[in-house]
């Protein structure tokens, strides 16, 4: 699964469009970072900068951007409306996929050391990133702005967690740290600016005021009126999606305009959002309906319409969700093959792809031919018997299929990180302890990846029982060949598992890992027996 994680600077230049433009470039061409937005606001006189990108690049592509604005930017004839106290006032990062909260302040951390080695700015830790109490909220450590740290820098307190202790008067100072992914929310009321209000006032966590707290946890709001919808909204700021996800904000909004007699017209997402949150929403809804979706694409649709995201202006989930936005590239080079391609591919002059990529495609080949007899079966008048046991099992086999496929690739690239620890220097003792531990390293990994494929498989395998119980009859020459070919591919896997061992120094690991291979081989073995009797027994 590909780590992601989102990079909001905000820079002290709202109105110089020469300056906005190069800290843009300087993030766009950071390779592996994607520049998702860039908002300037001129009485502010700040711009906020979006873009995404894995833990190895992110930073790189905060430092470029700082770099530029150390060289574009003079905070001595800055003015603007919103705080501030540097050139590049705050840089937090966040989570957005794969990737924990700790590994976010790690980068916080990253950030500043580089800020203060590689530009000579003092850098202080917010949010998660700071270990000190009083200088964990970013309006306690901007207090006083830009013009206030000429004396607050020299005080022993408000020494900077990196970099001089000393006024940089064309900087100021820096925040970075770590917070979590914040989804603005609104949801459009049929009444007044007052009701919106008040309905805002229920649910945001502050509430009404000391005693009288709102509902929903991690949340903001206020009520307003729009003159360019012509109704009124709740604006809300949902600062940790899985405390409160947008849909139960919705669903809580729509109970207290119930008790107020309006109606509730759709809502909107203001800016992005990640894949995570719009799937929590179709679990919910999907829970909630007793529906059965299994395809992303129509869970997001189904998202789209219970949230009515269309009522303002169009929800287009490929600009709007963070994770459709981001240009990955081909991850999948051999799995975007055509089949000839993939074929041809096989069997060219060259040790990959090889069995291991093989035994992944024909996994994934065995799960999705024992997902297509179930969803073949499901929803026909005549199989509506089995309707309840086509739900149950349609799920991990269209899973197990869909997460094979990446492993086609995973397989060929296993042996990456080995062959770089090969090219590692073996001058000295220490350079030939540290070059074999790195080996050790990518030998383990690369044992990883086909038991990971063989995990994959043996996870498909009591839904492929029950498709042959419960599957069209008609189709028993499909789920068949399906289990052979999954039994097939987790074999071809464990092979794969075996052929590195020999390498493996630590016998613990080759003991446990080649016990887990040979329970999971023995049991495709056995099911693919039981499947096969099955359907005998049923012809």
């Amino acid at each position: 699964m590909r780590k992601i994680v989102e990079c909001v600077p905000n820079f002290s230049e709202g109105r110089n469009e020469e300056v906005i433009q190069a800290i843009a470039d300087a993030i766009r061409n950071t390779a592996g970072c994607t520049l998702l937005d860039v908002d300037p606001g001129k009485s502010t006189n700040r711009t906020v900068y979006t873009f995404v990108g894995s833990p190895e690049v992110i930073v790189d592509g905060a430092i470029n951007a700082a770099k530029v604005a150390r060289k574009l930017i003079d905070m001595r004839h800055h003015k603007g409306e919103h705080p501030r106290m540097g050139a590049m006032d705050v840089c937090p990062f966040v989570p957005v996929a794969n990737v924990t909260m700790e590994e976010c302040v790690e980068l916080a951390k990253e950030f500043g050391r580089r800020a203060a080695e590689e530009i000579g700015v003092p850098v202080y830790l917010y949010e998660h990133a700071s270990e000190k109490a009083y200088r964990k909220r970013l309006p306690d450590v901007r207090s006083g702005e830009y013009e206030g740290f000429k004396e607050k820098i020299y005080k022993p307190e408000w020494k900077p967690d990196f970099g001089p202790a000393e006024f940089v008067p064309e900087w100021g100072a820096t925040a970075a740290g770590a917070r979590f992914f914040l989804v603005a929310y609104n949801i459009n009321i049929l009444g007044t600016n007052n009701q919106a209000h008040r309905i805002a006032l229920d649910l945001r966590e502050a509430g009404r005021g000391e005693g009288e707290p709102g509902r929903l946890k991690e949340t903001k709001g206020l009520g307003w009126w729009v003159d360019e919808y012509n109704m009124a909204q709740i604006s809300m700021n949902l600062t940790n999606y899985k405390v409160t996800p947008p849909h139960i904000a919705f669903e809580e909004a729509k109970i207290e305009a119930d008790k107020l007699k309006v109606g509730v017209a759709g809502s909107e997402i203001v800016g992005l959002i990640p894949l995570e949150a719009m799937l929590m929403a179709a679990d919910y809804y999907i829970e909630k309906e007793n529906l059965f979706i299994i395809d992303e694409e129509q869970k997001i649709r189904l998202v789209i319409e219970r949230l009515g995201l269309n009522s303002v202006s169009k929800f287009d989930p490929k600009k709007r969700i963070i994770e459709y936005m981001i240009d990955e590239g081909n991850q999948e080079p051999l799995a975007s093959l055509t089949l000839r391609g993939f074929i041809e591919e096989v069997a060219a002059r060259s040790s990959a792809p090889g069995g291991g990529s093989a035994s992944a495609a024909i996994a994934a080949i065995g799960a999705g031919l024992g997902a297509m007899v179930a969803k073949l079966t499901y929803g026909v008048r005549k199989f509506e018997s089995v309707d309840v046991e086509m739900r149950r099992i349609i799920p991990p086999l269209h899973n197990a299929a869909q997460s094979l496929i990446p492993m086609v690739d995973a397989d060929t690239n296993a042996f990456n990180d080995y062959m770089e620890a090969m090219r590692l220097p073996k001058d000295t003792d220490e350079q030939k302890a540290i070059r074999n531990e790195k080996m050790q390293d990518g030998l383990k990994k690369a044992i990883e990846v086909p038991l990971k494929t063989m995990r994959l498989g043996d996870a498909a395998w009591d839904a492929m029982v029950e498709v042959a119980k419960f599957g069209n009859i008609a189709s028993k020459s499909d789920v068949e060949v399906g289990a052979r070919a999954l039994e097939m591919g987790i074999w071809g896997a464990y092979k794969n598992v075996l052929i590195n061992m020999p390498g493996i120094q630590d016998e613990a690991f080759k003991k446990a890992k080649i016990g887990e291979a040979e329970a999971m081989v023995d049991k495709a073995k056995s099911k693919c027996e039981e499947v096969l009797k099955i359907l005998a027994d049923r012809s």
